[in-house]
């Protein structure tokens, strides 16, 4: 990891090595893997109501309960399955975000069925090339925005839950739809040239 002061780099990490890592690293890093789109799709639905530095802390938990999110296995997933995954400490413990990230394993199957792969899908809300945002400071970044609504609206009509647009566009930013690091973070440029 790149040593650099806190200044250099978007506010929201804080100080904490763990969510440092994370954004230095991973966050808006434009992916193109059915395997980690799942995953953070998951995670992003698990993270509602809560800081994704908890997610972060759950998320080795998450991958060996969801068995690397292998979205196959976690669309067989049945009542006894559910019941385990409540039991688990590791991960949240909330029985409709557990049923909703099996309901999303199914959906997401139908969509690599008709697109070919979730990715050829998803991609579609930005034209297939990663939005290059602005922002100056972290209050200028939105919660939401019209490509995110509309995922939202499209991802629910194929039977995906915890999917607002909110979440949606956490997810944008997470998987490097959007590039919404501050112009003065170290990693904006960077992160801009992985188009």
């Amino acid at each position: 990891m790149r040593k650099t002061k806190s200044q250099d780099r978007c506010s929201w990490c804080g100080e904490d090595t763990l969510y440092v890592a994370y954004h230095d690293l991973e966050w808006g890093v434009p992916l193109h893997n059915d395997n980690k789109l799942f995953e953070f799709l998951i995670l992003e639905g698990a993270q509602a109501g809560l800081s994704w530095l908890t997610i972060l802390k759950k998320r080795d938990a998450y991958r060996k309960a969801y068995y690397q999110f292998d979205v196959e296995k976690v669309a067989r997933f049945n009542s006894r399955s559910i019941e385990r995954l409540l039991n688990n400490p590791g991960i949240v413990r909330n029985r409709l975000k557990i049923e909703a990230s099996i309901d999303n394993a199914r959906a997401f199957l139908e969509v690599q069925e008709e697109f070919g792969s979730f990715d050829k899908f998803i991609w579609q809300y930005v034209d297939h090339q990663p939005r290059q945002n602005h922002w100056r400071r972290l209050r200028d970044i939105p919660a939401s925005t019209n490509e995110s609504i509309q995922m939202s609206k499209d991802l629910q009509q194929r039977g995906f839950r915890f999917v607002g647009p909110t979440i949606c566009y956490a997810f944008m930013q997470a998987v490097g739809m959007v590039n919404d690091h501050v112009v003065d973070c170290f990693r904006y440029k960077q992160i801009a040239k992985t188009r």
